[in-house]
């Protein structure tokens, strides 16, 4: 069956002409129904295109497509693959964090492409003018379903999908080559029996051989990686030997580098024939690589692959291997959940794996499962092999999964808390009856349906009440006369920022305080988002060096955390310390941002400012002096230094110097125009006393004003008036033009009155301008 015969006006949106068995199945169900659409389809058996199917059934009525894809990298392949869809003109937009948002281009999309995360922060936002366009969309695509099983994303996607479907009711269709409970799924999604499909492995394009090869576990990890590197190695050798490819999935990125580094000598000292150093043509393709490492290794057959290389880099490795000039190509997981690459051998070298929040975990079951399907490439091999390597205790566990395979359960119940807080914050829960009806559109209540002892089925609605109970208690939500809930402050600050119940607490408290630095970074380090965060032992030398030996009170987590944070505004982070400093510094930045709203919400302007300070100094690594240039567009760690090495510290200071000061420290004329440009968009203060006095004589009592004029862009402020330290006057307000604050002078028993007036901007990063008047107060002669 042609493509050009089943959808002739998308037929070239398709990478291929002809429709194979298994997407001849599920044909009807995807183009000529409207039916929610569950699909469990072996790897490389051409799952995606009942992806592309879909959307294109979206878009032949002119609606709008979701694909929701299970890594930010896969967002950007899409992107790349679907410019097909842009020939025929129609529009695809990428939502992610990393990429500045367009809500107008997103609101114009033919085809919308997310992360679960994405999508979770879109739909709470859904009632605002930027991202009301999710809730337009006609049809989801979810890939990789058995994601919902991932033990710290899983539920994203769950309380995702049920809210789509109560915000929008789009079609569903859900699409996974791991989906041994494929009806639980279908139950789930209401889709019927006769769009439920259970492709089995007489679909896989190449024989399937799974195994297990043990190693023996030492006391030293290290010499354990190359343990099971030579493992690996005798594993590909024969494949390699035969012409033949070989895949070998590891932990970490330096760990993809290091393994190939060894393999090339293996190789040598194995005399396995298969460098193509003899090759002149691919000698010279190599030079377009950017990663110099990498271009050395290639020249031997053997290259490494992970989401931290170029899009370029990524690419050609992948052509290269396809092609077969790389024969031993080292990854992370993400070939797993991408690109269709197989090779005839596939081997998972590490079971374990570190991550920088949660400790040495195991790699999920449904990972493996994902990875071992990579083996054998169609048209090449009878059969493909898939080792997974690991010590043997695990041995048996790991031969049963790849025996019987594993069912797809919730993760709802351990974050069941946050998740109905932020259901009742954004407004789609309003009482005790919407709580059940919200539950009952989950995978977990229909999973726990399915297996009632496994989740305790009968005690779900008490339990559910417990949880109602606890947030009422701890001030997350509050109920009316009608029994009806709603969110309270700390509940919507904790929704909004995704915030463990247990961290928002904390800061609330904190914001009841006037904090300092150390404070607001301790706070942070000693987030529950960050529980499980380990201070390995080669790490624990450079967190004392940050901390010169300090904060020994913290957790050995939470000192690696704030030692970090620490490391980062000083633009020093120590080597040891940099595998997972990106991570922790993500979110932790996140962190600082949702503390300094709590500190503006909490009427604390001073505080919030604070935040918002340190937040900038954690991301760029720019001076304290100099902070308040990070207000600027296009000014990081780079120009923000340079800039300050010339005197150029604040905003006020680049107005000064104009462009040719703004060149002579560094910045081309380009930058340095629109860097001023900018700063004259920035609040500018100035505080007028008027005719305030010099003196007053004792007993006497005068009430006088103060005011403060903004000459520059609006901006919220905060304007504190104080007498000898002690407050006399608070006013936040959106300062366009200026504000007038009354001050009161008395003649009391001080001998001298220091009044402070503080302009603070608790949304800017900006330094607080600050003026001091002393008044003296004098003896009258009748109190001589």
């Amino acid at each position: 069956m042609e493509v050009a015969e089943v959808v002739p006006e998308f037929a070239a949106a398709f990478s291929f002409e002809e429709f194979n068995a298994m997407q001849r199945a599920a044909l009807p169900a995807l183009l000529e129904t409207d039916a929610n659409v569950v699909a469990s389809a072996p790897t490389a058996s051409g799952k995606t295109a009942l992806a592309e199917l879909a959307i294109v059934d979206a878009l032949r009525d002119d609606g709008t497509a979701l694909f929701v894809a299970p890594m930010r990298a896969l967002t950007n392949e899409k992107e790349s693959e679907w410019e097909r869809f842009e020939d025929l003109g129609y529009s695809v937009y990428v939502v992610t964090g990393e990429r500045e948002f367009n809500p107008r281009r997103a609101a114009r999309a033919d085809v919308l492409v997310m992360t679960p995360e994405k999508a979770d922060s879109a739909t709470r936002k859904h009632d605002s003018p930027r991202y009301s366009f999710v809730t337009a969309v006609d049809v989801v695509v979810i890939d990789e379903v058995h994601l919902l099983d991932s033990a710290s994303r899983g539920s994203v996607l769950e309380v995702v999908v049920s809210r789509l479907r109560r915000l929008a009711d789009p079609r569903i269709v859900a699409l996974s080559a791991t989906m041994k409970n494929v009806d639980d799924v279908a139950a789930w999604l209401d889709a019927p029996s006769e769009a439920t499909f259970d492709f089995g492995d007489e679909y896989r394009p190449v024989d399937l051989h799974a195994g297990v090869r043990t190693y023996t576990h030492g006391e030293n990890a290290f010499a354990d990686k190359y343990r099971r590197l030579f493992t690996a190695m005798d594993l590909a050798e024969p494949h390699l030997r035969e012409d033949g490819q070989a895949l070998v999935f590891v932990s970490s990125r330096q760990d993809t580098v290091q393994a190939a580094k060894k393999a090339r000598d293996e190789i040598a000292e194995r005399d396995i024939p298969i460098a193509t150093r003899g090759e002149y043509d691919f000698h010279t393709e190599t030079q377009a690589l950017e990663n110099a490492t990498l271009r050395q290794s290639v020249l031997d057959g053997v290259a490494f692959h992970h989401a931290g290389l170029s899009k370029n880099d990524k690419d050609l490795v992948e052509e290269w291997f396809k092609q077969g000039q790389i024969d031993l190509l080292f990854s992370t997981s993400t070939l797993a959940w991408g690109v269709n690459l197989p090779a005839r051998c596939v081997v998972i070298r590490d079971t374990k794996l570190h991550d920088p929040l949660e400790g040495e975990v195991d790699m999920s079951p449904l990972d493996v499962l994902q990875m071992i399907g990579r083996a054998g490439r169609p048209g090449y091999d009878d059969v493909g092999y898939g080792w997974v390597v690991c010590d043997g205790a695990d041995a048996d566990r790991y031969r049963r999964l790849l025996r019987d395979g594993k069912a797809i359960e919730s993760r709802l119940a351990d974050d069941l808390a946050e998740h109905l807080n932020a259901e009742i914050a954004m407004g789609t829960i309003h009482g005790l009856d919407d709580v059940m009806d919200w539950l009952e559109t989950t995978f977990f209540y229909h999973r726990a349906q399915s297996v009632p002892d496994a989740y305790d089925y009968g005690s779900i609605r008490e339990r559910v009440r417990s949880i109602l109970d606890g947030l009422l208690e701890r001030g997350f939500i509050e109920t009316g006369e009608d029994l009806g809930l709603s969110p309270t402050t700390l509940g919507v600050l904790a929704s909004t920022y995704y915030l463990h119940l247990d961290t928002a607490e904390r800061f609330a408290d904190l914001a009841e305080a006037d904090p300092t630095e150390r404070d607001v970074l301790r706070a942070v380090a000693r987030a529950s988002e960050f529980d499980s965060v380990s201070a390995r032992q080669a790490e624990r030398d450079a967190i004392d060096d940050v901390l010169d030996s300090g904060e020994k009170t913290l957790e050995p987590g939470a000192r690696k955390v704030y030692a970090i944070l620490t490391g980062s505004m000083d633009g020093s982070i120590p080597p040891e310390l940099r595998s997972d400093a990106w991570v922790i510094r993500q979110n932790a930045l996140r962190l600082v941002a949702a503390l300094g709203e709590f500190f503006g919400r909490y009427d604390r302007p001073a505080a919030a400012n604070l935040a918002a300070r340190l937040e900038a100094r954690i991301e760029t690594g720019v001076p304290p002096e100099a902070v308040g240039l990070t207000a600027l567009d296009g000014v990081g760690s780079g120009r923000g230094h340079r800039l300050a090495q010339g005197g150029i510290t604040d905003p006020e200071s680049v107005r000064d110097a104009g462009i040719t000061g703004l060149v002579d420290a560094g910045l081309s004329e380009g930058v340095a125009k629109n860097v001023l440009e900018q700063a004259h968009d920035l609040p500018a203060i100035a505080i007028d006393w008027g005719d305030f006095p010099d003196a007053i004589d004792r007993g006497d009592n005068d009430m006088r004003e103060v005011t403060v004029t903004n000459e520059g862009a609006g901006a919220r402020v905060g304007v504190r008036v104080t007498v000898n330290g002690v407050e006399m006057t608070r006013d936040d307000t959106y300062l366009t033009d200026e504000t007038t604050v009354p001050v009161g002078v008395f003649g009391a028993t001080d001998d001298r009155l220091a009044y402070t007036v503080t302009v603070t901007f608790p949304t800017l990063p900006l330094r607080a301008v600050r003026e001091e008047r002393v008044v003296a107060v004098t003896a009258t002669r009748a109190n001589l």
